[in-house]
C-alpha cells in the first residue's frame, strides 16, 4: 500500500491522505516529482528517456521522463526526486544538483490492463546534468525497461508529432533548457 497526500491546486497537502490505487480510481489531486536528466554532446543538448515496464499500472511500455514518482504522504518534492533517481536509475545526487523548473498540472484519464485510471497531479519539474552512458545506469527492472539519450529538439518534435510511443506532456518538455 502506497499512501499519498491529497493536495490542493497549488500542490499543498490538504491534510487528507489516500492509497495510490484509490487516488487513481477516484481522480484525487496528488503531487509527484519529475526529474529530467540532460547532457551536452556534440554541441547539442540530449535528454535521457526511460521506457516504462510493460507491467506498469499506467502507460506501460511508453517512453517517459528520466525519473518520476509519486510523493509519499509527509514527504517533499526534492526528497522524493532524489529517492526516485536512485531507485529507478541508480543515480545518487544531492539537492543542489536539482534545478527546479516549477510546477505543472497534469490530467490523464484512460484504461490500463482493463482498469480505469484517473490521474490528477501537480508535479514539480526538475532537471539535472548527468553525463553517464546508458549502460552505466542501474535500472529498477519492475519500473524501467531501458533508458535512451535523445537529442532534446528531436524529442520535442517527436512528442509534438506523437511519432513515438510516449507519455510526455508537450508543455513539460518545453520547460527544459538548452545546456551551454
Amino acid at each position: 500500500m502506497e499512501i499519498l497526500d491529497i493536495v490542493d491546486e497549488n500542490g499543498i497537502p490538504t491534510g487528507e491522505t489516500a492509497d495510490r490505487a484509490v487516488i487513481h480510481r477516484e481522480g484525487l489531486l496528488h503531487h509527484t516529482s519529475h526529474v529530467w536528466l540532460l547532457r551536452r554532446r556534440e554541441g547539442r543538448t540530449q535528454v535521457l528517456l526511460q521506457r516504462r515496464s510493460e507491467n506498469k499500472d499506467s502507460f506501460p511500455g511508453c517512453y517517459d521522463i528520466s525519473s518520476a514518482g509519486h510523493i509519499p504522504a509527509g514527504c517533499g518534492y526534492t526528497e522524493s526526486a532524489l529517492r526516485e533517481l536512485e531507485e529507478e536509475l541508480g543515480v545518487r545526487m544531492d539537492a543542489e544538483d536539482l534545478h527546479s523548473l516549477g510546477l505543472i498540472r497534469k490530467s490523464d484519464h484512460a484504461v490500463f490492463h482493463g482498469i480505469p485510471y484517473h490521474d490528477e497531479q501537480i508535479s514539480m519539474v526538475f532537471y539535472a546534468v548527468c553525463d553517464m552512458e546508458e549502460k552505466e545506469f542501474q535500472l529498477q527492472e519492475e519500473e524501467v525497461t531501458e533508458v535512451w539519450w535523445m537529442d532534446l529538439q528531436e524529442c520535442r518534435e517527436a512528442v509534438r508529432l506523437n511519432s513515438m510511443r510516449h507519455c510526455i506532456y508537450r508543455d513539460e518538455i518545453a520547460m527544459l533548457p538548452e545546456l551551454d
